[in-house]
């Protein structure tokens, strides 16, 4: 990172204070069993009104409303003993309470197989039990149950994902692995049931469109992989065995028309259509044109599905407005990371190796927005990271340093003060991008998310090889973005050490989304402007890394990744192949993100 000249000074110290009642977690977060409950701060006034608030707190445990705010049984009893520890009555009462809360947590835990909020349910009451009797056997039974009840829904998660992605665990990991990881825990989870018979039934379609297509080797194959599933013939695989044997002397003269059909559906039916034309070419002649068209439709619906490369679109949200522009890069290969003969590159950066994108995929054409993270804020009622802690690191004018500062946050720019609805959002960790992700994927229907590392290189490079992004010239294009450059002037007269030389673009901070010409394929601010937070987790090299250009995930990581130029980067950090390792949970003006979308 550049230094700005003058004198250093110190950081801001973070705020203190109350707030509305939460569940956060306190420490090490890794290790963390179950939240940390604050109750909410009652005023109980007149001492002669203590009867009435004895019928209160009675009345709110008798509803059910028992720790939420400052008129929730719980948080009445605490402040009734705190103002006397004696009191017999608040005494009872809060042991009632403290029964109710993990029976609640109880039955929300019961009930977490079917409802998808019975799990967070139960966290808080847990959060809310421990901080009432964390000596409570009950209690600290409670916390591991609720501890292997979130480990068995990550299997389960898990498995799901593995099995939605293909992974069916034919090569003993994937879906089943994680299934039956899940029943060891729970032999009657209705989840992983269900998982594993999807499983086997996913086999045995496998199974039916290799005998489709004639390859009756291959069917015998998957065949043997559902029956492994429950580890016996189970009525659904002697079934498929025996359609196998009636289906060996079935016509195939009908192989294109069920392939258009497949492709009509969308989705998996890509995948049936591939399997269609592979038995045509069996046993077609050479140049048989049937085989060439359906070649060509299938190959542009793998590639883009319904778009092409290079339009740009947007997404309808739920609530009536349109989502951030999007952009499709075409499919393709490239060299990801840094030659061992790059100067300035770092070994986190090779080795460099090839990754190739089987299909197109469509990314926001600039940062997102202050605008479009606020219309997330305000319709989810999310609280991102910097805003619950109350600072975040902006940049000081006076001392010329980054400094942490109270009461910034998504709404504040690099400096602190409030930042334009068109620029870039700052101070977001990488769960609230993933946050905002997730409520977009929700109010469009497509499936949003941060890019992985290897897609914004690719993005970023857009075809070009060059140490930098617009090739090796050791000083930036005109207009080609927002970099520190030695001409750069801040507001009180400071320049930039270790920057571009003889380069400026008017800018001393980030400049507004989409000011800068975009790239060979239509997107703005990759190289410069604000460093971007990617899917990846920090992996200290590319030894291993996946060739597919999916993202390098470990669940539980939190020393994420973040890629791309910064406003103010130096000439060494504006290289393609940059990145570096970050807190998960870091917020600052030097950092946003933007996403994509599969098509």
């Amino acid at each position: 990172m550049p230094v700005a000249t003058g004198p250093a000074g110190p950081d801001g110290a973070p705020p203190t204070g109350g707030g509305r009642p939460s569940v956060t977690v306190t420490g090490d977060e890794r290790h963390a069993v179950v939240g940390v409950w604050t109750p909410p701060k009652v005023e109980l006034g007149d001492p002669g009104e203590r009867a009435a608030w004895y019928g209160r707190a009675s009345g709110a445990l008798e509803a059910g409303h028992l720790f939420e705010d400052a008129t929730a049984a719980v948080p009445i009893y605490l402040a009734l003993l705190e103002a006397d520890p004696g009191d017999r009555v608040a005494q009872r009462g809060l042991q009632r309470a403290r029964g109710k809360v993990v029976a609640e947590a109880r039955t929300a835990l019961r009930g977490s197989g079917e409802d998808a909020s019975g799990l967070p349910r139960a966290e808080q009451l847990a959060a809310v039990a421990r901080a009432l009797a964390p000596d409570d056997p009950r209690v600290q039974q409670l916390q591991r149950d609720v501890e292997a009840a979130r480990r068995l829904a990550a299997l389960d998660r898990a498995g799901e994902d593995d099995l939605r992605a293909g992974r069916l665990g034919e090569q003993g990991n994937g879906a089943l692995a994680y299934f039956r990881d899940a029943l060891a825990l729970q032999p009657d989870d209705a989840r992983a049931l269900q998982g594993r018979a999807a499983v086997e039934s996913a086999a045995i379609d496998r199974a039916e469109q290799a005998v489709a297509g004639l390859d009756f080797a291959t069917a015998e194959q998957w065949l043997g992989h559902a029956q492994a599933v429950r580890e016996d013939e189970a009525g659904a695989v002697r079934d498929a065995r025996q359609r196998l044997d009636a289906a060996r002397n079935a016509r195939i003269l009908a192989l294109r028309d069920i392939a258009l059909r497949d492709l009509a559906r969308g989705g998996e039916g890509l995948r049936d259509a591939r399997t269609r034309l592979a038995d045509i070419l069996q046993i077609a002649p050479a140049g048989d044109q049937v085989a060439a068209q359906l070649r060509q439709r299938i190959d542009l619906a793998t590639h883009y599905g319904v778009f092409g490369p290079g339009q740009v679109f947007t997404d309808a949200l739920a609530e009536g407005s349109r989502g951030p522009q999007m952009v499709v890069v075409p499919h393709g290969a490239f060299r990801m990371g840094a030659l061992d003969s790059e100067p300035g590159a770092a070994d986190a950066e090779k080795p460099a190796h090839y990754v190739r994108f089987e299909r197109g995929f469509a990314m926001s054409l600039t940062e997102v927005t202050v605008a479009e993270f606020g219309r997330y804020v305000a319709q989810a009622g999310a609280r991102p990271r910097a805003t619950r802690r109350g600072n975040s690191i902006v940049y000081d004018e006076r001392s010329g340093n980054f400094a942490r500062r109270s009461g910034a946050d998504w709404r504040s720019g690099y400096d602190g003060r409030p930042a334009a609805p068109n620029d870039p959002v700052l101070h977001v960790s990488v769960r609230d991008a993933e946050a905002y992700a997730a409520w977009l994927s929700a109010q469009t229907g497509r499936h949003y998310r941060l890019p992985s590392e290897a897609e914004f290189e690719y993005a970023l490079r857009a075809g070009n090889p060059g140490r930098f992004p617009w090739g090796d010239n050791a000083i930036p294009p005109d207009g080609s973005g927002n970099f520190a450059g030695g001409n750069d002037v801040s507001p009180s007269g400071r320049t930039w050490n270790n920057a571009f030389v003889g380069f400026g673009d008017g800018y001393w901070g980030p400049a507004p989304t989409g000011r800068f010409e975009p790239n060979a394929w239509g997107l703005h601010d990759l190289a410069g402007n604000v460093s971007e937070w990617v899917a990846d987790c920090w992996h200290a090299s590319y030894r291993r890394a996946p060739a597919d250009g999916a993202a390098w995930f470990n669940p539980g990581c939190r020393s994420r990744v973040v890629r791309g130029g910064v406003w103010s980067g130096s000439p060494a950090q504006t290289r393609s192949a940059w990145r570096s390792p970050m807190d998960s949970d870091m917020t600052s003006a030097r950092i946003g993100f933007r996403l994509v979308r599969g098509i």
